[in-house]
């Protein structure tokens, strides 16, 4: 896959593996209120020790601004993952230095250790080739399993790959791997949902989509200005007249490339955005001057859910409604159970990532019914727009053996 070497296939046993995850966790008042990165995290951990490695975290949290801030220190992470490992965890109060080089120096086999903040270092987001030396002292080898931070070319996600033997993690695989299914070797018919707020935002996205597959789904605001390209009144609805251009433009990649785009036939309409606003569905073509469109209504959700059920991949990025508020969160959750229910039937391969997606999916009760979520925001959409990431372009070139 693109060259990149496995972890799984290398000779650990006796070394360190300077490991850079993603555990950018949500915290409050220093209490880390989710801990799915953690938990997805710890296997890859656990199996490296078992392998007869010692094994060195690398990650950040937040957004200190190179210099340390103990509201962002990631101790917390360490006591979280000795949990998750039932196994003890060291923690070493810097990432680089005498006091990161006393804690991961004549490791033995077994033992874990986790950095402080990568951050707390302007060298880290410089993508600083004397940090990158710095870090690599804390190991044997480099391994990158945060594809989540591989759109960002930091000292630890690309300057440090030629620094040393350096390997993909599982959990980087395994996102090349889902994201690849969608777009370069698809079970066809394969179709596309994409939503959120502005087209303005996602025109790369779109723009390489609609040459590689069969048919689009537009939701969320960007279908308002698609609609508007076709004439449509748009009342008070969020949409942008200054990307008409920029649809029509779309909209002709589109059938060059035989590849279908799916708008809303009719919409939900309020006249306020307020939970238990009055509701109600108008054709596509005939919001009031006073309401705005929130969603896509019923015949939108049963053309959409038709599509899917002919459909064998689907590739979600972005909710079909502004469905943080009920009831304007029905497009979303209802299609969300439909592509859940066609996968855990076998009939489909469905997809997904961006945060906005995850949480739309995590409402809806059925991203564990997907057949793969994505938790990477920025560079779930770089590699949607058809990009190399950094860091991923750091492991492909780098040709040091282990």
């Amino acid at each position: 896959m693109y060259g990149l070497r496995d972890i799984q296939n290398a000779a650990v046993r006796g070394r360190t593996v300077l490991i850079r995850a993603d555990l950018n966790v949500p915290m409050k008042d220093g209490v880390i209120t989710d801990t799915t990165r953690i938990e997805r995290f710890a296997p890859t951990v656990k199996e490296l020790t078992r392998r007869g490695a010692a094994v060195v975290i690398m990650t950040h949290l937040g957004r200190p601004t190179g210099e340390p801030n103990p509201h962002y220190s990631t101790r917390p992470l360490a006591d979280a993952l000795q949990e998750a490992l039932g196994m003890d965890v060291t923690f070493a109060q810097d990432c680089v230095g005498p006091v990161a080089e006393r804690a991961t120096a004549n490791l033995e086999p077994g033992r874990v250790v986790v950095l402080e903040n990568l951050r707390f270092h302007k060298g880290e987001t410089e993508n600083s080739r004397n940090f990158a030396m710095r870090l690599s002292v804390n190991g044997d080898i480099y391994v990158n399993d945060a594809f989540s931070c591989a759109h960002r070319a930091h000292a630890s996600t690309d300057a440090i790959a030629n620094l040393l033997p350096s390997y993909a993690g599982p959990s980087l695989l395994s996102e090349i791997d889902a994201l690849e299914q969608a777009l370069i070797a698809p079970d066809r018919p394969v179709v596309a949902i994409v939503g959120g707020a502005k087209v303005s935002t996602k025109i790369a996205v779109l723009k390489n989509l609609v040459e590689r597959l069969d048919a689009i789904i537009i939701g969320g605001g960007m279908a308002n200005t698609f609609l508007l390209a076709k004439g449509c009144p748009m009342g008070k609805s969020l949409h942008e007249a200054d990307q008409i251009g920029t649809v029509r433009e779309i909209e002709a990649l589109a059938k060059k490339s035989g590849c279908r785009i799916v708008l809303p036939s009719d919409v939900v309409i309020a006249r306020e955005f307020a939970k238990g606003a009055e509701a109600s569905v108008v054709s596509a073509d005939a919001c009031p001057p006073d309401a705005m469109i929130l969603d896509a209504g019923p015949k939108s959700l049963a053309s959409f859910a038709g599509l899917l059920a002919d459909a064998r991949t689907v590739l979600w990025n972005g909710p079909l409604g502004t469905f943080e508020i009920p009831p304007f969160d029905r497009a979303t959750v209802d299609l969300a159970r439909s592509a859940a229910w066609l996968t855990g039937e076998g009939k489909l391969v469905t997809i997904a990532g961006g945060g906005d997606t995850v949480a739309a999916l995590n409402a809806a009760s059925v991203a564990e019914n997907f057949t793969y979520v994505s938790t990477a925001g920025g560079a779930f959409l770089e590699w949607l727009e058809g990009k190399t990431l950094p860091g991923i372009a750091a492991l492909m070139t780098n040709n040091q053996a282990a």
